[in-house]
């Protein structure tokens, strides 16, 4: 989602990875296994970033009706599917790089879509998240996304956003750089620390630029949404069909702020507050790791030998110890390119945990190895965070686009400088294990472009109903955003886990996933306030 920020430029001593901890963290998450990061497609991949495997299959007829202005053309362009990936058909979509100079550069988005198994009754969009994961990728999972009754009854259309994966992808940094950039310290402790921060991120920055070209500064949400609405036309579908995790809750919600009369059945599941301020945001998922940390915590002190002690406070105050010590004393790492862990990649191994009570014994075992000098094993959980696999190179460019949207979305403030400790007391008292990396800009602060429209009334009016889900001890989109955000919606309506992880349909119990099928398969509204 945004960028954590406070005050002014200078508000605060430069931390590299707090961005990367609000942002990157907001993805549907689910873990990779094996080597990390998301599924690698197989074949032969074409220009487009795709296998492809035959003709010609279909068309679509598009859904031009109501095209604004000058985008004519590309509200009424037909999508040619082709096989792709033995399993599925690929197209691409054209949209203008500027919907304000819709008759200069275009880009093309890569999208996929998995045929519904039954009869189909229209197309579902899905978005994971992010910013800056792959909507292909998630598209190819639809088994795992959607219930096998949903995926009976719909064609399950996933996207690469714009400067995403294989839709013009805006990458700034080198896989070597990358590493750089997510091993460097995350919490500087001296001048000398603070300026090797600050130096990688204006390099990163700066990258971006040289890069990425006049694309950089047309990556917002505002402009997803609008590929979002093309996307739909190209479909023939008069109103949006969606579901959406994390990140892509923001984005469903600026599809219904700008389009509220195409709205269908909208699902926004691991909701995001779109009016928070970026101390809000940075505040909120402080208590919000702190809390699911906590959960984890317990956990593993009841079940036993755990090796971060033998009770809940003594083991809580033990994982900010344990990153000191990886400060002062990287830990060696076997079979990977990166052969020592570092407070940055550690923190990384620890947090992923965070998602998913699954993940749980896994940091548990990788904890007990550090402590016998073998980072090895967390290492394997920060790639899976990280998108990287072991020989160095990383999957898509997630962790560089999440930067090129949301330091448009939500810019460092360019306001009077703020006390940078009572700032940093503020993180540290919502979460004494994780407020010292959440603290910060990152590399925002040194942003070169800025966004051509941003929304201020997110209420959406006029759209039809909106099932908004909200997890308890959800760490990456507290609880209270979802809470937020039904109400904001005009015609939001919402579903309540009470639970761990990040997100919940598909992931959590029936409660959940019936009321989620039953709007999207019937179109009955769940009761608003349901608790599971």
């Amino acid at each position: 989602m945004t960028t954590p920020h406070v005050g002014g430029r200078h508000a605060r001593t430069p931390r590299l990875l707090a961005s990367l901890l609000t942002l990157t963290l907001l993805a549907g998450c689910t873990f990779a296994g094996g080597d990390g990061g998301a599924p690698t497609p197989t074949g032969t991949a074409t220009q487009d970033g795709f296998s492809t495997d035959g003709p010609v299959t279909s068309t679509s007829t598009p859904d031009a009706d109501g095209a604004p202005a000058g985008l004519e053309d590309f509200y009424g362009q037909q999508l040619e599917w082709t096989d792709c990936e033995s399993l599925f058909e690929c197209a691409n979509l054209e949209v203008p790089v500027d919907y304000e100079d819709p008759g200069g550069p275009t880009i093309e988005l890569a999208v996929l879509r998995a045929g519904a198994s039954g009869e189909p009754q229209g197309s579902l969009v899905v978005n994971p998240g992010g910013p800056g994961a792959s909507g292909v990728d998630y598209a190819m999972m639809a088994g795992a996304v959607v219930s096998r009754e949903v995926r009976a009854a719909y064609d399950v259309v996933g996207f690469d956003p714009r400067g995403v994966a294989r839709s013009a992808p805006i990458t700034c940094f080198t896989d070597e750089q990358m590493d750089t950039f997510l091993g460097t310290d995350p919490s500087p402790d001296d001048p000398a620390e603070e300026r090797a921060v600050e130096g990688e991120l204006k390099d990163f920055a700066q990258a971006c630029e040289t890069n990425a070209g006049d694309l950089l500064g047309h990556v917002s949400t505002v402009e997803a949404a609008k590929d979002m609405d093309v996307l739909r036309a190209a479909l023939g579908e008069p109103r949006l069909t969606y579901l959406g995790a994390s990140y892509g809750t923001f984005l469903g919600t600026t599809y219904a702020t700008l389009f509220p009369d195409r709205v269908g059945r909208l699902v926004l599941d691991g909701a995001i507050d779109p009016t928070l301020t970026g101390l809000e945001m940075g505040l909120g998922q402080a208590a919000g790791f702190e809390r699911a940390t906590r959960a984890y915590v317990e956990n593993c002190v009841g079940g036993g030998s755990c090796p971060l002690g033998d009770d809940v406070d003594t083991a809580m105050v033990a994982i900010p110890a344990f990153l000191d010590e990886v400060d002062a004393h990287p830990l060696p790492v076997s079979g990977d390119t990166v052969t020592e862990l570092t407070e940055g990649w550690a923190m990384l191994g620890i947090i992923v945990a965070m998602y998913s009570q699954d993940i749980w014994p896994i940091l548990t075992q990788a904890l007990g190895r550090a402590q016998q000098g073998d980072g090895t094993l967390l290492m394997f959980l920060a790639n899976s965070y990280a998108s990287r696999h072991s020989d160095g190179t990383y999957t898509g460019n997630g962790m560089q686009a999440i930067y090129a949207v949301n330091c448009l979305d939500r810019p460092a403030d360019e306001g009077p400088d703020l006390d940078s400790a009572a700032v940093e007391e503020q993180f540290e008292a919502a979460s004494p294990t994780w407020g010292r990396y959440l603290a910060g800009d990152g590399a925002c602060e040194y942003w070169p472009v800025h966004a051509e429209q941003t929304l201020q009334d997110y209420s959406a009016q006029g759209a039809a109903p909106i099932v908004v889900i909200g997890t308890t001890r959800d760490p990456a989109t507290p609880y209270e955003w979802a809470e937020a955000l039904a109400d904001i919606l005009d015609s939001g309506v919402l579903i309540s886990y009470d639970g761990d992880g990040h997100t919940a349909y598909g992931r959590s119990n029936d409660c959940v996933d019936d009321a989620v099928d039953a709007y999207l398969l019937e179109g009955t509204v769940p009761q608003d306030g349901l608790r599971c």
